[in-house]
C-alpha cells in the first residue's frame, strides 16, 4: 500500500474549498485506493468545519471485482486529524488479505430470510454461517486492535489525547461485513412496500448512553457523566481529573482512557444484500447530528447524477447546522457513499412519490424541496460565493454538474 503520504498537502489545500478532484493511489495486491472523488459505484467528499482543521478522514479500497472496502474516519482531540488519517493509511492495508482471501459464500442464509432482506449479528441462528462470520469478526477485530496498537508505538506524534472513530464496510457480492468504532454511522436504503425508499440502519451509535457500553467505561473504573452546561450529553472522563470528556465510548487512540474502559474493539455485523437495496451511506457524526437516516437517504437518492451525491448531502447537512444551531461551530462532514446499482435511483423527486411521508425538509433550513428537478437559482447569491437551491439551500454552483 504505497504512494498514499505525498497526497496528504493535496488534500489540505483543497479541503473545504468545494473543489475536490479525484485523488487515488495505488494498494496492496494490486487494489485502487480512493481518498476524495467518484467512481462507478463510489462518491466521496468531506468539508472542513469551523473548529480549525478537518479531522474527518475516509477511503474506499477497490479490490477483486465487486469487492470494496469503505471507511470513514473521525477524529477528535488536538492531534485527531492525524489520528484519523493515519488509520485511514493503515486499516485497509490490513483488511486487504481479508478482502483478497475470504469465501464470502460461506455466509449462507435461508431462503426466507435471504428475500426478507434481514440483518443478522452472530449470535443469529436462522441465518449467518457461525463459523464463517466468526472468522471475518475475528479478522477485523485484529485488524483494528493492531492499528490502534501501532498509535500507540513511537510514532511521530501523540495519540494520548487524541483519537479517532471509524465506520468500515466490507462488500462482496451481495454480502456486506460492517465494523463500527464511535459515534459514526452507516445506513442502508433499501425499497420497501409500494417501492418507497427506506432507511436502515446498519450500527448503533456507541455513546455512553448505552447501558453495556457506561457500564463497561464504569466497571474500568472510568466516569460517565454530563456537564451541567449541556446536561443532554453524556461524557466518558478519567476516575481522577474532568478530562477529556469524550462523547463515545470505542475509539481508536485516547490512551488516557485505555486502562479504564474506552474500547478499540469494533462491533461487527453482516447483511446479506438484496435486489431491494439501492445503496449504503457512510458518514461521520457531522452529518447524523443534523440530519435524520430518512432525510439523509431521500437527498442521496434524489440527486441527479450519484457522483455528486456525497457533496450534495455534505451541503444539506452544513445548511442544517447554520439553521438549527445558529450560534454553534458547524462539524467537519464526511460521506461516503456506496451505490449498489448503477442507474440513478429516481426520476422525479421522492415528494412525488410519497405523499404520506412522517418527515419534513423544512426542519434542515429549507422548505419541502423537489430535490431532482430543483434548479439552482443563479441570480441570487449567499455568503461565501455559493448560490442557492430553491432559494432555501446554499451549496457551491454546479454541484450536481461537477463530477
Amino acid at each position: 500500500y504505497q504512494g498514499r503520504h505525498h497526497a496528504e498537502d493535496d488534500l489540505a489545500k483543497k479541503d473545504g474549498k468545494g473543489h475536490q478532484q479525484d485523488l487515488t493511489t495505488p494498494g496492496h495486491n494490486g487494489a485502487i485506493v480512493r481518498l476524495q472523488g467518484s467512481s462507478s459505484f463510489i462518491s466521496m467528499y468531506t468539508r472542513k468545519g469551523k473548529k480549525g482543521i478537518n479531522q474527518d478522514a475516509m477511503t474506499n479500497f477497490m479490490g477483486e471485482k465487486k469487492s470494496f472496502f469503505c471507511g470513514v474516519f473521525d477524529g477528535h482531540g488536538p492531534l485527531g486529524h492525524k489520528v484519523s488519517r493515519h488509520v485511514r493509511d493503515t486499516l485497509p492495508f490490513k483488511l486487504s488479505s481479508i478482502i483478497k482471501t475470504s469465501q464470502p459464500n460461506g455466509c449462507t442464509e435461508n431462503d426466507a430470510a435471504a428475500s426478507a432482506g434481514q440483518s443478522y449479528g452472530k449470535n443469529d441462528s436462522n441465518g449467518v454461517n457461525k463459523d464463517r462470520f466468526s472468522s471475518w469478526e475475528a479478522r477485523l477485530i485484529r485488524a483494528f486492535k493492531e492499528s490502534d496498537e501501532e498509535l500507540n508505538s513511537g510514532l511521530s506524534f501523540n495519540s494520548y489525547n487524541s483519537g479517532s472513530t471509524a465506520v468500515t464496510i466490507v462488500k462482496q457480492d451481495e454480502h456486506l461485513i460492517i465494523s463500527n468504532l464511535g459515534d459514526s454511522r452507516a445506513i442502508l436504503c433499501t425499497r420497501g412496500n409500494k417501492n418507497r425508499l427506506i432507511p436502515i440502519q446498519l450500527t448503533v451509535d456507541l455513546k455512553p448512553r448505552l447501558p453495556d457500553e457506561a457500564e463497561r467505561i464504569e466497571k474500568c473504573g472510568g466516569r460517565v457523566f454530563a456537564m451541567d452546561e449541556e446536561p443532554h450529553v453524556l461524557r466518558v472522563w478519567a476516575p481522577d481529573q474532568d478530562s477529556p470528556g469524550l462523547a463515545m465510548t470505542r475509539a481508536f487512540g485516547d490512551f488516557c482512557l485505555k486502562d479504564y474502559g474506552l474500547s478499540s474493539i469494533p462491533e461487527v455485523s453482516y447483511r446479506r444484500l438484496t435486489n431491494n437495496d439501492e445503496f449504503v451511506v457512510l458518514a461521520t457524526d457531522g452529518v447524523w447530528d443534523v440530519l435524520t437516516n430518512k432525510e439523509v437517504i431521500t437527498i442521496v437518492a434524489s440527486v441527479k447524477k450519484q457522483s455528486a451525491a456525497a457533496k450534495v448531502l455534505v451541503y444539506y447537512a452544513v445548511q442544517a447546522w447554520k439553521s438549527r444551531y445558529p450560534g454553534s461551530q458547524v462539524d467537519d462532514c464526511a460521506v461516503i457513499c456506496l451505490f449498489l446499482k448503477e442507474q440513478p435511483l429516481v426520476s422525479k423527486s421522492l415528494y412525488d412519490q410519497d405523499h404520506d411521508h412522517d418527515y419534513d425538509m423544512s426542519k434542515c433550513g429549507g422548505s419541502q424541496l423537489d430535490f431532482a428537478d430543483s434548479n439552482i437559482c443563479r441570480d441570487k447569491k449567499a455568503e461565501e460565493g455559493e448560490t442557492v437551491i430553491n432559494c432555501d439551500f446554499t451549496m457551491d454552483k454546479s454541484i450536481e454538474q461537477r463530477d
